[in-house]
């Protein structure tokens, strides 16, 4: 179990330790690569499924890349301070939920900017499936940065060294990519390996609420051959209520698990102490 009264004493530790760090930065580096992203892609989002699929995927891309650069060193950079805190009664479920605590602050405020800056670019459809469109745009992106920092503290709690921490985090975005079912076709065992990702789900909530399977008005599939169409629909993005809880709890279980994960990590690597 945590304690609330230690979790409060870490939280304000950490975020004191950020603003002397200039955590602003975070924001600022989430506002250039957002811009960059969404002035590139946004001029052919909505009009080919293929365009539409393929700008999906960067800003899911673009949301994990900057959610793992938040916290990848954000625990193993503290390991000795830990280990010493530890023996004097620091509780670990503590520290994790003050570092979880204090990236949902910054994950928020970088959501607020991601979106902010793509709707200069995109024009997304307000038309949503539980509710206005834009809100679940915003609740994707934010799942998507806050998850994937939040996998960032589960690699940092692992890893020994920053140095560490920093060599597994190409791997990991690499595995994201690959699993996020546009690149290549996935089957079999990569397919059911592909459940334990964001990348995965993040492209199955943006799918859902732009309705890429749209029967009305199918999006052709290449704006060189405008009268062709997909052959083959994707369930996963089909415009139903279904699909966007699905994979908005998908988001929240990883979460949960990289919390857990991260508790249980820092406890065998002091279990010593």
């Amino acid at each position: 179990m945590f304690s609330i009264k230690q979790t409060a004493v870490y939280f304000k530790k950490i975020s004191r330790i950020a603003i002397r760090e200039k955590a602003w930065k975070f924001v600022i580096f989430a506002v250039i690569i957002a811009a960059l992203v969404a002035s590139i892609v946004g001029e052919d989002m909505f009009t080919t499924y293929e365009s539409t699929k393929s700008g999906f995927f960067t800003i899911v891309s673009a949301c994990i890349w900057i959610g793992i650069f938040n916290s990848i060193q954000s625990v193993c950079k503290e390991h000795d301070i830990i280990r010493s805190e530890y023996r004097q009664g620091m509780n670990l479920s503590s520290y994790v939920l003050a570092n979880v605590s204090w990236q949902f602050i910054l994950c928020f405020l970088q959501s607020c900017v991601i979106f902010g800056v793509c709707m200069i670019f995109i024009d997304f459809n307000t038309e949503g499936i539980i509710t206005n469109a834009y809100a679940e745009y915003f609740v994707t992106i934010f799942l998507l940065t806050f998850g994937s920092s939040i996998m960032g503290i589960m690699l940092s709690s692992i890893a020994g060294n920053p140095t560490t921490a920093m060599t597994l985090m190409p791997f990991v975005l690499i595995l994201q990519l690959i699993m996020s079912g546009v690149l290549f076709e996935l089957s079999g065992l990569s397919e059911k390996a592909a459940y334990i990702t964001f990348s995965k789900w993040g492209m199955s909530a943006f799918g859902s609420i732009a309705d890429l399977n749209n029967a009305k008005y199918p999006m052709k599939i290449s704006a060189v051959y405008p009268m062709v169409e997909r052959l083959e629909e994707e369930a996963c993005y089909d415009c139903v209520a279904g699909n966007l809880y699905t994979a908005w709890g998908w988001c929240v279980g990883l979460l949960l698990c990289c919390v857990v994960i991260s508790v249980l990590s820092l406890k065998i690597k002091n279990r010593d102490s």
